[in-house]
């Protein structure tokens, strides 16, 4: 036997017994060692890292990899940020009331620039920037500069003479409208309010405030000319612009949808919610300290929603 004289030959002191099997399909000789002088321990195999990192292995872990960065990147687009900005933009047409609401202890006229005041709605609270931005149809569409970073809308509309140019205020609306319904969806809309002011002018029945008879006379205004726009673009016919001179984006407006497909109402709006809101002020004459408190009342409504929304 070659291998038992060969373990002998290098053991000459080992005393131990071998078992040898002999296989029928001619395998080699399998040998079983029993000692208790010798002791054998297994060296692990070693593979070296030039053998695993095939160029395959490579490409595998590759497109993993970037597979990965996808899911992840998908994911946090979706995630809408939690952060708002800290303005409120008052928009809406000329001698709607904008500037009277910005600075109610001055004499006020139709503004033709942006117009910015820092007011502080409590002691506590963080102080919120206010931009007035003009209405002039060929300035009206700066509020887009100021969108990204406002925390609120507030569409200022006169409520004494809504009814005398219903369409165009509702034109000056879709604008706006359109802008919120196309912010990137991983940016929080800022909150919308249709502020029907100077509503001082209406008379107050027996059944309604002259703010509820504001807020609904502007609502159900604006709601029909709203819906003639839409209805318009639907068929594919072109409403004529009451606004800027040469408006050739007023035919792709969207921003007009709403929940069921049906007409236009406010509280099915795709947009979101919309808070209709019913202020006045007094203007043209300097405000006494007697007179702050019902100056400050007015716009109460405007106070509220605002806080509501810290």
């Amino acid at each position: 036997m070659t291998i038992a004289a060969e373990l002998f030959r290098s053991y000459p002191t080992l005393t131990t017994t071998l078992y040898w099997t002999t296989m029928a399909d001619e395998t080699p000789y399998v040998i079983e060692i029993e000692t208790p002088d010798v002791h054998v321990t297994a060296t692990p195999e070693v593979i070296s890292p030039a053998a695993v990192m095939t160029p395959q292995t490579i490409l595998f872990a590759s497109l993993s990899l970037a597979v990965l960065l996808l899911a992840i990147f998908a994911i946090m687009a979706r995630r809408k940020p939690s952060y708002k900005g800290n303005s409120l933009l008052l928009v809406g047409p000329s001698d709607s009331g904008k500037t009277a609401i910005l600075s109610t202890t001055l004499p006020t006229h139709t503004s033709m620039q942006t117009n910015t005041s820092v007011v502080s709605l409590s002691p506590t609270a963080k102080p919120l920037l206010v931009v007035d931005v003009p209405g002039h149809p060929r300035i009206r569409d700066q509020f887009k500069d100021y969108l990204l970073d406002a925390k609120a809308v507030a569409f200022v509309v006169d409520s004494s003479t809504i009814s005398r140019n219903g369409p165009a205020v509702a034109e000056h609306l879709h604008h706006v409208l359109h802008a919120l319904t196309s912010l990137p969806p991983s940016h929080p809309a800022p909150a919308l309010a249709i502020v029907a002011h100077k509503c001082d002018a209406l008379k107050a029945s027996s059944t309604a405030t002259s703010e509820q008879l504001a807020m609904n006379r502007v609502r159900s205004i604006l709601e029909r000319e709203l819906e003639k726009r839409r209805t318009s673009h639907a068929g594919g016919v072109g409403v004529e612009s009451l606004g800027a001179e040469g408006d050739e984006e007023s035919s792709e407006l969207g921003g007009l949808d709403c929940t069921g497909g049906g007409e236009f109402r406010f509280d099915q709006w795709d947009g979101g919610e919309v808070t209709f809101l019913g202020t006045s002020v007094s203007v043209g004459k300097f405000v006494t300290p007697a007179d702050e408190k019902a100056t400050t009342h007015g716009l109460t409504p405007l106070v509220q929603w605002l806080e509501e929304l810290s």
